[in-house]
């Protein structure tokens, strides 16, 4: 069933069909081409809110349609790799947003075989190793144990959704044209937004959808301020190789995330043999790690997932300086140097802690009993896949522009952009999509002006605070993990000890990040917020809680007090 089909035709048909014939001409008095939307940006969010659009028969029969993008989408539309190579830009697609994409038709176009399913995620604190686990079995929702989400290439997604809108229609694609200057038409020809493209077109749109990244065009012409700052961080990426995981172990469907205090590192399933590196760190260990030899990365990963953070931080210090010096460390002494911290730290060699020697380990024999705790090794890396990029937080005041800027409208990374710990960049995106064509599609239902505040006023509504609490979130979080300041790590570990206990705090807490389609007409932060209050509500749930975080901290308090100077004698 399409997301956008008509339920009430006969209130729209009239004023919509005089929208369209007006709109589906050229101006001849200013030589403009008129549209009634044009959406600049032909990535992801792009391409999903045309396919949302193009998805429905009352915008396909009544609406004229645009997107234009600077890249060649041909590129896109037949790009193929080998079975056992990956992409190495992959998002994460939660549950929800799942459902949103076989809603408009396009998940079927999906090379599912390329997808992996996140059956569990285990995070842990680098410095205390205080873990938290989400095992999508164990939490009682029936979406869930299906997997809380699907890793995808996001050229994989993109040629999927181009397929749909090649097989829907409706959408006129420009591609490999650019954005050349955005202006305001004439008031008395109704203040419309003008594209003039790199060809010498120009689209005067009753809306203009910016969805072209963060340096936003559409943003700059509607004048629509932003917050944020930059994290200081590199995001570097890379696709793995490594052993399928032992009989004994299951499949490659767990992901791992470490936090270490320069940011984290996460390791994710793409095939049995395959996974995707996302290390956030600082810009000279990102440009240090760029710079070595494929072999030097690819131990670096499988010591930053198991070595103590007092020993990863050395590491760093040797690339860095090796990196400075001109003369990039060599595998062969990056590995004695593991090898001895190993030992120095009491590591036994036969442990999955263990990751100096490779071949020490008999990867087919039975695994040891802490084999899950820890990625796989990595053995070498995909030639070609290492690269980085800048992080940063970023929220626009608004998501639609007012005045000179009117019929104008935000959404993905125009409008947001998020540190990637939480893998949510891209499922916010597409809810801003699934909720501005719904907006879109009730306007044009009433006969409305899809480019008039009022119209796009209940996305912004539905949207904003919701990004903003999941922005602001991920942002603490990121902060409150950059430190190995004592007190804060005391206090991060005895929250992270607490919720790891409480498995229906930590399904509510996956139903809300999208584990869990949705049932209601609510968002999802409203649904966490009924969910913890009828749990708090229960006597015995709270006395439950209650005794855990009693035990916890004077387990942790314990520990104080026998080892006072535990942590120098770890420090050099």
């Amino acid at each position: 069933m399409s997301l956008l089909s008509p339920t009430s035709l006969r209130v729209a048909t009239a004023p919509i069909r005089r929208i369209a014939r007006f709109n589906s001409t050229i101006s001849y008095s200013s030589g403009y081409e008129d549209y009634d939307i044009v959406v600049v940006g032909g990535g992801p969010v792009g391409l999903a809110f045309a396919s949302a659009l193009s998805s429905s028969s009352l915008v396909r029969q009544n609406l004229r349609v645009a997107l234009v993008e600077a890249g060649d989408l041909d590129k896109v539309r037949n790009w193929s790799m080998p079975s056992d190579s990956y992409s190495n830009r992959v998002s994460s697609l939660t549950n929800a947003s799942q459902a949103f994409l076989r809603e408009i038709g396009a998940w079927r176009f999906v090379d599912t075989k390329r997808t992996c399913s996140v059956e569990q995620m285990q995070i842990w604190d680098g410095i205390s190793n205080a873990r938290i686990t989400f095992d999508a079995t164990d939490m009682g929702l029936p979406e869930v144990r299906h997997g809380m989400a699907h890793l995808i290439e996001n050229l994989n997604l993109q040629r999927a959704l181009l397929h749909s809108l090649s097989e829907s229609g409706g959408i006129e694609l420009l591609d490999k044209t650019k954005v050349s200057t955005i202006i305001r038409d004439a008031e008395d020809q109704g203040g419309w937004p003008v594209v003039h493209l790199n060809d010498y077109r120009a689209l005067r749109s009753r809306l203009l959808v910016g969805a072209d990244g963060f340096n936003s065009p559409v943003r700059s012409y509607a004048n629509i301020d932003s917050y944020g700052w930059s994290y200081d961080t590199q995001g570097v990426v890379a696709t793995l190789f490594h052993p399928p995981r032992g009989a004994f172990q299951g499949p490659n469907t767990t992901a791992y995330q470490r936090f270490l205090p320069t940011g984290p590192i996460a390791f994710l399933p793409l095939s049995p043999t395959t996974s995707s590196l996302v290390w956030s760190t600082r810009p000279h260990i990102a440009r240090a790690l760029l710079a070595s030899e494929p072999a030097v990365i690819a131990s670096m990963v499988n010591a930053a997932f198991r070595l103590p953070e007092v020993s990863i931080r050395y590491l760093h210090d040797c690339i860095v300086s090796a990196h400075a010096s001109g003369e990039p460390l060599t595998h062969s002494e990056l590995t004695d140097e593991i090898h001895w911290r190993e030992q120095s730290h009491g590591i036994d060699p036969h442990s999955a802690y263990a990751s100096a020697i490779v071949n020490i380990l008999n990867l087919e024999a039975v695994p040891p009993e802490d084999a899950e705790s820890v990625p796989p090794l990595v053995t070498s890396l995909q030639p070609g896949t290492v690269a980085s990029f800048p992080l940063r937080y970023n929220h626009t005041d608004s998501y639609i522009g007012e005045g000179a800027g009117s019929r104008t409208v935000l959404i993905g990374d125009a409008a947001h952009t998020i540190h990637p710990l939480a893998g949510q960049g891209l499922n916010l995106g597409l809810a801003d999509v699934e909720t501005l064509a719904k907006c879109i599609n009730n306007t044009l239902k009433l006969g409305g002006d899809i480019g008039s505040y009022t119209a796009l006023l209940p996305y912004a509504q539905e949207r904003y605070l919701s990004n903003h609490i999941l922005l602001s979130t991920v942002d603490k979080l990121h902060k409150i993990y950059s430190t190995d300041f004592d007190p804060v790590v005391w206090a991060r570990t005895v929250g992270v000890e607490v919720l790891n206990e409480l498995d229906i705090l930590k399904g509510t807490m996956m139903a809300a990040a999208g584990a869990q389609v949705p049932i209601y007409p609510q968002s999802n932060w409203n649904g966490i917020a009924k969910g913890f209050e009828t749990i708090m509500t229960t006597s015995h749930t709270v006395k439950y809680i209650a005794e855990k975080v009693s035990n916890i901290l004077a387990s942790r308090l314990q520990g104080l007090v026998k080892s006072p100077t535990a942590k120098k004698g770890n420090s050099t």
